[in-house]
């Protein structure tokens, strides 16, 4: 997470709560709140809202650049349902065929066929992959449908997805063309360290269950004018004082009730009901010792392991792609967007093509230098794109976010707690928290959105904010309760 904290003070009938925490699972607690009728007050650590999916202006372009590419897929409902709330669905465009490049440079488009049903409108898509031969298809359907067929692990008895492929005869080969290609990007995590479970929800949830559900969503403005200068406007719209620069040093209370929050400068600041949505690296310090006492789902947080995702960010004064996405397939850069043309104000306002390369599960870039990442990922899109070998790199960024997100390796549901807590009037609300989704943006929503939720339900409003799945095709239902059946 990126530290960003917040206090959300909701009034509703003389009862006060208040959300800690500046990611989207605070707004998402907060939007859903004002809603409701409830009167909010916003305090945040930094100047801005949104958490991670936040950017920076950079000096050189004068421009808004977000720290990493945020991309979400139609399966993410909920994320979905908070842009519609707040007035965000303009900022991103629809990606319904996703651009593959192999290793040779060849473009191969995944596009599932629109006129078959979920899942066999993947079949498609994915048999019309040539870099993979008829066999290693052939095998990759098998291992899906087989994938769908399981129930979920026990988690005292997961394994990776990388043991699970290997058992079920994948070649190394189509781990590391397929399965790699979808699940490090999606997870943030290598296929030896994510867990079955959570590959299985990408590949059910996000690929097979619905013909929508893959469809990339892509911001088209930066993250900062979506989650903060737009949410911060619908906020004020609905009388919500917003305090940026405020932080909160640490939440009062005893085994039974949480009291007060306290903020760094001493002004202590009592509620009725407190969301806590800070990183899970966090959450204890804020807390006392007798609500920790009463917490015991907090006690094995810190086995919650961090993952970390690089963004390179590239301004060159030659077109990189013609297309605005590409997957690049056995290669140190994974995803390339295209973002057009900027003007570098420090070269006499001269014309630059940015581009931003990501590299999700970046272990292996950790502690390397600067000059040797943007090399090779540089050698990566002269390898695709030959005419970059003859284009000149103008301005260059690398950020590396140790800990993006949290590692979802197998038994780590174990130490992710639910929203609503032992402590009656204290809920936790973050994408590590128990929804069933791995750390994304719609795992954040989700988390707000439950937490919300049990601060009305215990006020006695009815309201329903958490919006349902996609609707699983006839034909996915029908193999899912035919492969389970006796």
């Amino acid at each position: 997470m990126s530290g960003l904290m917040s206090v959300v003070r909701l009034q509703t009938g003389g009862a006060t709560v208040a959300v800690v925490g500046g990611g989207l699972a605070g707004l998402a607690a907060a939007v859903g709140a004002a809603e409701h009728g409830l009167d909010v007050e916003l305090f945040e650590r930094r100047g801005r809202l949104g958490g991670r999916a936040g950017s920076f202006r950079d000096p050189v372009t004068g421009g808004l650049v977000d720290f990493c590419q945020h991309v979400s897929m139609g399966c993410c409902t909920n994320l979905a349902d908070f842009c519609r709330r707040v007035g965000l669905r303009d900022g991103f465009r629809r990606e319904r065929r996703l651009h593959l490049f192999s290793p040779d440079g060849n473009q191969h488009d995944f596009a599932p066929a629109g006129w078959l049903p979920a899942p066999l409108h993947v079949g498609w898509a994915l048999m019309r992959l040539g870099y993979l031969s008829v066999g290693e298809r052939l095998g990759v359907l098998r291992a899906m449908r087989r994938l769908a067929a399981e129930p979920p692990p026990a988690t005292d008895a997961e394994e990776t997805i990388g043991r699970w492929l290997h058992r079920h005869g994948q070649s190394e080969r189509a781990v590391e063309r397929f399965w790699s290609v979808v699940l490090q990007s999606a997870l943030s995590e290598t296929v030896d360290r994510a867990s079955l479970r959570a590959a299985r929800k990408v590949f059910v949830d996000g690929l097979m269950a619905s013909r929508r559900a893959y469809e990339l969503e892509v911001p088209q403005v930066p993250l900062a004018e979506l989650f903060d200068r737009r949410v911060a406007a619908w906020l004020a719209e609905r009388n919500v004082a917003t305090h940026l620069g405020a932080r909160i040093a640490r939440i009062e209370g005893d085994a039974r009730r949480a009291t007060a929050v306290v903020l760094s400068d001493g002004t202590r600041r009592a509620f009725d009901y407190v969301i806590v949505a800070v990183p899970w690296g966090r959450v204890r310090s804020l807390l006392p010792h007798a609500i920790l006492a009463a917490m015991p789902a907090l006690d094995g947080v810190e086995n919650i392991r961090p993952t970390p995702i690089t963004a390179v960010h590239l301004w060159i004064d030659h077109p990189v792609a013609a297309v605005s996405h590409a997957a690049l397939v056995g290669r140190l850069s994974q995803w390339v967007f295209s973002h057009g043309r900027q003007d570098l104000l420090t070269s006499g306002s001269r014309t630059a093509h940015y581009c931003q390369v990501v590299i999700s599960a970046s272990h292996e870039l950790v502690g390397r230098r600067r000059e040797e990442i943007v090399a090779e990922v540089r050698r990566d899109l002269e390898a695709i794109w030959p005419e970059v070998r003859k284009a000149r790199l103008l301005h260059q960024r690398v950020v590396t976010h140790t800990a993006a997100v949290f590692s979802p390796a197998p038994g780590v549901d174990r130490y992710r707690p639910g929203q609503q807590t032992p402590i009656e009037n204290l809920m936790l609300a973050g994408d590590w928290t128990a929804t069933g989704w791995p750390a994304t943006m719609e795992s954040a929503i989700r988390s707000g959105y439950l937490a919300a939720e049990s601060v009305l339900k215990s006020l006695g409003k009815s309201g329903r904010l958490l919006v349902p799945d996609l609707p699983q095709s006839t034909l996915a239902r029908w193999m899912s309760r035919a492969s389970h059946a006796p």
